[in-house]
């Protein structure tokens, strides 16, 4: 009896290993199977990347340094020096960071502002929400056919000031013109970001705002030192996405004045645009690349002074 038991104790630790190997295996098979099943399913997206994002990056730090796509011969850095000697390139940087200096900020804190004021019981709390949301719904060309109207030598905005003996400005055609394409940026872009900063709000510890508040903390003190720093995130996300569509108004400004509006607002896609209409790829592809270096710094920089505000809420 005992010499039974014995050997059955010593087939079933005979059996273990095999088991554990077949299991093993199976696992094997199985993750392999997942991964598989995982890469097919990734794979159009991959592809995707690849070709219209990847592959045309390569391109352009091709065409960037060499004379022309036909000869193809080395240059090295020639066209970088070339483009920033360039008088109109250097107008366009100028008017780019001068008008995103003026929009980005105003857009992110007259959003929160905005953000606040819709957060709190006011009257016509709706109607003030659906006219900062209605520039979402409507064209930029619809957009763009209302400034005309507004701004235009003979527009509305002329006719009220000739009303209080001001003369015409033509608005588009003066220094004037940075003005009104900061307030299309706005109107157009505001009701994005109060949103966005409405849905952080809500999101904010209700029980940390009722210990403030017994605390007896004044409002000014419970936003910057609570609210500000629940905040940060969303505050780097509406600032980067304010600073990526400051470099779209490209539209509008072209809808309003054209290929080569008044000096003050000729902005760098206006000279991405013209050397792309001359086949002048090098200087393009130059261009393209300092202006996307300069928007890395940028970002990395917003990364990290949000990550030295908000580490210690995550945390």
């Amino acid at each position: 009896m005992d010499k039974k038991v014995k050997l059955s104790k010593a087939k079933t630790e005979s059996e273990q290993p095999v088991k554990a190997k077949v299991k093993v295996k199976r696992n094997t098979k199985r993750l392999r199977k997942l991964k598989f099943s995982s890469g097919l399913f990734i794979a159009p997206g991959f592809i995707g990347v690849l070709t219209f994002f990847l592959l045309p990056f390569l391109v352009i730090i091709y065409y960037s340094m060499v004379d022309n796509p036909i000869n193809a011969e080395f240059v090295g850095l020639e066209n970088f020096a070339s483009v920033a000697g360039n008088t109109a390139f250097r107008t366009a940087v100028k008017n780019t960071v001068v008008f995103s200096a003026l929009a980005v900020p105003l857009a992110v804190v007259l959003s929160l502002l905005l953000a606040i004021v819709l957060e709190s019981k006011i009257p016509f709390r709706s109607q003030f929400r659906t006219f900062f949301l209605s520039p979402m719904m409507v064209p930029v060309a619809s957009i763009v056919l209302i400034w005309q109207v507004l701004f235009h030598l003979n527009g509305a905005v002329n006719e009220v000031l000739m009303r209080f003996g001001i003369d015409r400005i033509d608005w588009m055609n003066s220094g004037y013109s940075v003005i009104v394409t900061v307030i299309l940026f706005l109107w157009k872009n505001l009701g994005y970001n109060m949103i966005l900063f409405m849905a952080a709000l809500a999101s904010i510890p209700k029980d940390i705002l009722e210990v403030a508040r017994m605390e007896s903390a004044k409002p000014l003190q419970t936003f910057f030192y609570i609210k500000i720093r629940y905040l940060s995130s969303t505050i780097l996300f509406v600032t980067i996405m304010s600073l990526i569509n400051s470099f779209k108004i490209f539209r509008e400004i072209y809808l309003l004045t054209t290929d080569y509006p008044y000096d003050s607002v000729y902005m760098l896609q206006h000279y991405m645009n013209n050397k792309f209409k001359k086949l002048d790829y090098q200087a393009l592809s130059a261009g393209a690349i300092m202006m996307s270096l300069v928007m890395i710094v940028i970002i990395g920089l917003l990364f990290i002074v949000e990550d030295h505000f908000g580490k210690d809420v995550e945390g």
